[in-house]
């Protein structure tokens, strides 16, 4: 099979999306080397990372790298063209990973990996720009793709709640998988926490914005520590997202900045070590398409409190405390339970390894490939109706 990848997204500033395409592309080459891969380093015009493939080359004998962009507007000349495909050697399959998506595919199957449509749910979670770009490729997939892929169940009845036109059949649940290969990897201290004591702090990663929710667990930890709660710092391990200017202001404001780190970005080695020696892993996203620092905090053993929305339920099971996120109460008194209760702390940290184990890439990656193998069996869709 000649399997056409995106890969546009796995250069070296990489998160959610670069890092489901990273690893189902160095699987894919793992368990089934004997296909042809042509890999693409630009897919569309609405993600560009200039660098690429430079800074995360693919090995294998049956690899080879599409056509290479020294510009955005280059890329988009070669993508919107009628002769794309055929410059790209008519594929099998073509897969979109960072939500663009062509709509001029006239024979190999275009597989589109859909991840969330936050955007839609509440506007406000992001700019302008990235929504209008991001719901023009989900849109066109709508219309162009043959199969899709969804990371969660919640993921998929979003889209077709959303596009209820689009046949249930030809959408595919798939489960992206922790980062990190080694679960028994201790990690490395970040700087910023080189006077805090092991395991004496609470955890929070992601981007700091607003669909992450960390502006309510900063209150929760204000009241948890009004009703006496031990006084662990609460550390926010992420870059500074858009929309959030004020967060630093409202620490200020309910008097707990200097109890809060925020370590700004870290090392995977960093974050490794951050989950395995934290108190409990704070995750209060109001929605996820997945919710990777939670599967990545359980399998390093950190206990975990999380939102029970949207696909969080998927990812930790019974092997987590499942809060309504914007219940600073419930939260704060969660934290308190923890606190006074290292029994219950320490069967969620086993409950959490656990959990964590039953995601593998290799299972995740064999899932692919059926659904290539399906997709290449049955006809193109614009067919198919």
């Amino acid at each position: 099979m000649h399997i056409g990848f995106d890969i546009s997204q796995t250069g070296s500033g990489k998160a959610g999306c670069g890092y489901f395409s990273h690893a189902m592309i160095t699987s894919m080459l793992e368990i089934a080397s004997q296909n042809q891969y042509s890999l693409y380093p630009s897919f569309g015009d609405f993600y560009f990372d200039h660098l690429m493939p430079l800074t995360n080359p693919y090995p294998g004998r049956n690899v080879n790298y599409g056509p290479r962009h020294v510009s955005r507007e280059t890329a988009r000349a070669f993508w919107t063209s009628n002769e794309a495909e055929r410059l790209l050697g008519n594929p099998d399959v073509i897969h979109s990973n960072n939500f663009w998506c062509p709509t001029q595919i006239s024979s190999s199957r275009l597989i589109y990996t859909f991840y969330d449509m936050g955007f839609l749910k509440d506007p406000s979670w992001t700019t302008e720009t990235n929504r209008l770009g991001c719901f023009d490729g989900v849109f066109k997939s709508a219309i162009a793709a043959d199969w899709v892929v969804a990371i969660s169940e919640a993921s998929r009845a979003h889209y077709l709640q959303t596009f209820p036109h689009f046949p249930a059949d030809r959408i595919r649940v798939i489960y992206p998988c922790s980062r990190f290969s080694n679960p028994s990897a201790t990690g490395k201290r970040p700087k910023m926490l080189a006077d805090t004591p092991t395991g004496e702090y609470w955890l929070n990663v992601g981007t700091i914005e607003p669909r992450k929710n960390q502006l309510n667990l900063a209150k929760a930890y204000a009241r948890y520590l009004k009703l006496g709660g031990k006084p662990m710092p609460l550390v926010f391990a992420g870059g500074k997202g858009w929309l959030m200017e004020e967060f630093q202001k409202q620490l200020n404001h309910l008097g707990i900045a200097k109890s809060v780190i925020m370590t700004g970005y870290v090392t995977d080695d960093e974050l490794i070590w951050l989950y395995r020696n934290c108190y409990a892993n704070l995750y209060p996203t109001l929605f996820e398409g997945f919710g990777l620092p939670v599967l990545e905090g359980m399998q390093f053993g950190a206990a975990t409190v999380s939102s029970h929305t949207s696909s969080i339920p998927e990812v930790a099971g019974d092997a987590a405390f499942l809060l309504p996120p914007k219940d600073i109460e419930a939260w704060a008194q969660t934290m308190l339970l923890l606190t006074n209760n290292t029994i219950e702390r320490e069967r969620l940290s086993k409950a959490a390894i656990e959990q964590a184990a039953r995601f593998k890439w290799a299972d995740s990656a064999q899932s692919l490939l059926q659904l290539y193998k399906d997709a290449v069996d049955s006809p193109k869709r614009s067919l198919a109706t």
